[in-house]
């Protein structure tokens, strides 16, 4: 009888938590080096929310009826904004062939890039969006919708970003590519955070678009970091 091979073994957990804590400190450090870079979705966000209503009818009443689309618009667009570099300068300097290589699953390492992208880009729109909906004369129980949408639905946007960001790593108007790959995926999650905010506005529950949003989360959750895996094997190749 012949020996089988024995299948290989896993990588120690301490190699894997030192991996991920690698990946984390380097991209904070980044953040921290380049403040202009890392501030610029905020301030896209708010520059662009402010804004828009002057370029409205004045009117108390269309201003808090179109609050939350505008809102969530800029939100969407602002958080695009980092995801070209997401990637590249791991591809530039040699740490993607690394990460490939190395004893951390790279699904894993894809998984934390997207946690940064998302505390960098996503947590700050949240934070910033009662301002906006202040501006646009929102009311208490509006904002708590608007800020459970953004809540739930900004990690999406960070999700579908980085797939779309590994798919287009290394080639030419990446930026470009992004937007094409990610602005039809992210239409559903515009639409259900806006129509929690409306429902709230009309008296209505919002727990129904908040609820597929949620489910959004959780398949994009499941889902995102092997797609994300698989696009970054291949730019290593």
């Amino acid at each position: 009888m012949t020996d089988t091979p024995a299948p290989p073994a896993a990588p120690p957990v301490s190699g894997v938590l030192r991996a991920t804590r690698a990946v984390w400190r380097r991209d904070w450090r980044t953040a921290q080096r380049r403040k202009g870079e890392a501030l610029l979705p905020l301030g896209f966000f708010l520059v662009s929310g402010a804004l828009q209503p002057l370029g409205l009818n004045p009117d108390p009443g269309l201003m808090r009826q179109v609050a939350p689309g505008l809102i969530w618009s800029a939100a969407l667009l602002a958080a695009l904004l980092p995801l070209p570099g997401l990637f590249a300068q791991d591809q530039s300097d040699g740490s993607l062939d690394q990460m490939c290589l190395g004893a951390a699953p790279l699904w894993l390492l894809g998984l934390v890039k997207v946690a940064g992208h998302w505390c960098w880009a996503g947590a700050p729109l949240v934070l910033a969006a009662p301002l906006l909906g202040v501006l646009y004369g929102l009311d208490g129980d509006a904002l708590l919708s608007l800020l459970a949408s953004l809540l739930l639905g900004t990690p999406v946007l960070s999700l579908l970003g980085a797939v779309g960001a590994a798919l287009t790593v290394g080639l030419r108007q990446a930026a470009a590519l992004i937007l094409l790959i990610v602005l039809p995926l992210a239409v559903p999650v515009l639409v259900f955070g806006t129509s929690a905010v409306q429902a709230t506005m009309a008296g209505q529950s919002p727990w129904a678009p908040l609820g597929l949003i949620a489910a959004q989360l959780l398949v994009m959750a499941w889902l995102a970091p092997f797609l994300i895996a698989k696009a970054l094997r291949l730019a290593c190749e």
